[in-house]
């Protein structure tokens, strides 16, 4: 009996000293960039089969208050929001409403060469359309009221970069007119979409289309850095970055909708797997990038990814299929990107 206590206590502190290395780890690459308490910081989350294996807060959500960061903030995704307008469109397109080889001129008639644009090129950022942010007027509207129209009217006549499949560069423009084409071919507002097809079915409740007016439980406040500190973000107003970036979430929804999409719980298999495919250019190049994530590897392991960025904000999250491994980070102050730190973190999980 004695020697059988004393086998249990060694594999229970074996167990607890492999997961308290595992954290102490991940702490350590963390922190040498999330390093002073005071200052805007982030939350970040380890899963493995669905489950969270890590989960932590760093810095303040908010400075003027001194409020402590809490893994239930709420922050702005930026560009992820492109995988729930990339997922919206493969709803509409599994109900008969869109296909994703249709031209742009479908949709949008006066649309210029939009019959030789397709949906697909809008969803793997190779339509050669001018990115709207790029644009030097941007300026002029990021503080203003559009409406999807007013949003595509503003860059639509701009002369293209390239012919439509000749490239692959990322784009913003091209998720705005997909946003565009969902409501034209739902009948709903792009928000009412997302909230009632995505965010409700899968449990999403601290998930939201960006708002700076709405009061929001377990708001993070987004920052810059400037010579003189920190400074409270830009004012933008989200009708402009719309479908491409508008959304906000935690990182415990955004495990929710991980594994919402692993479980086939809004698409099948077949349905789903055009958008964790690469594509192809014109000339059979490939594109290492599907419908919404770009399509890497860690270690030789396929990887899905995609990271965002928005006045004040800087998100990322890895997703390791063979693994069932998901890094998330999710930051409040764009001077500090969880990129790389996400990254490597998900190559540390892999180790262990």
């Amino acid at each position: 009996m004695r020697k059988l206590l004393v086998f249990f206590f060694f594999i229970l502190f074996s167990t607890f000293s492999v997961a308290q290395s595992f954290e102490s780890k991940v702490d350590s690459i963390i922190l040498s960039t999330f390093s002073m308490e005071d200052n805007p910081g982030a939350v970040f989350l380890v899963s493995k089969q669905g489950v969270p294996i890590y989960k932590k807060a760093f810095g303040k959500a908010n400075l003027e208050l001194g409020v402590e960061m809490t893994t239930a903030n709420v922050f702005q995704i930026g560009s992820m929001t492109k995988q729930f307008t990339a997922i919206a469109i493969l709803l509409l397109s599994k109900q008969g409403k869109l296909s994703v080889e249709d031209p742009i001129a479908k949709y949008i008639p006066d649309y210029p060469n939009g019959k030789n644009i397709t949906i697909r090129h809008l969803l793997n950022h190779t339509s050669g359309i001018k990115d709207f942010t790029k644009m030097k007027t941007i300026s002029t509207i990021a503080q203003k009221e559009m409406t999807p129209q007013m949003m595509v009217d503003f860059f639509k006549n701009e002369p293209v970069d390239f012919k439509p499949g000749e490239k692959f560069e990322y784009n913003n423009s091209g998720y705005v007119l997909l946003g565009y084409i969902i409501e034209l071919t739902s009948g709903l507002t792009y928000q009412e979409y997302i909230e009632q097809n995505i965010f409700k079915k899968i449990g999403m409740s601290n998930s939201y289309y960006a708002s700076d007016r709405s009061v929001i439980k377990n708001r993070a406040y987004g920052y810059h850095l400037k010579k003189t500190g920190y400074v409270n973000k830009t004012v933008i107003n989200f009708s402009v970055p719309y479908s491409s970036g508008a959304l906000m979430s935690t990182v415990d929804d955004m495990l929710k909708w991980q594994n919402a999409l692993k479980n086939h719980v809004l698409l099948g298999a077949s349905d789903l797997a055009s958008a964790f495919q690469k594509n192809k250019l014109n000339s059979g190049e490939e594109v290492d990038y599907g419908f919404g994530w770009h399509l890497k590897n860690i270690n030789g392991m396929p990887t899905m990814e995609h990271g965002g960025s928005v006045f004040g904000f800087k998100s990322m999250a890895v997703y390791i299929p063979d693994k069932d491994i998901y890094v998330i980070g999710l930051s409040n102050c764009d001077c500090h990107s969880p990129t790389d730190i996400t990254r490597e973190i998900a190559k540390l999980t892999l180790d262990n």
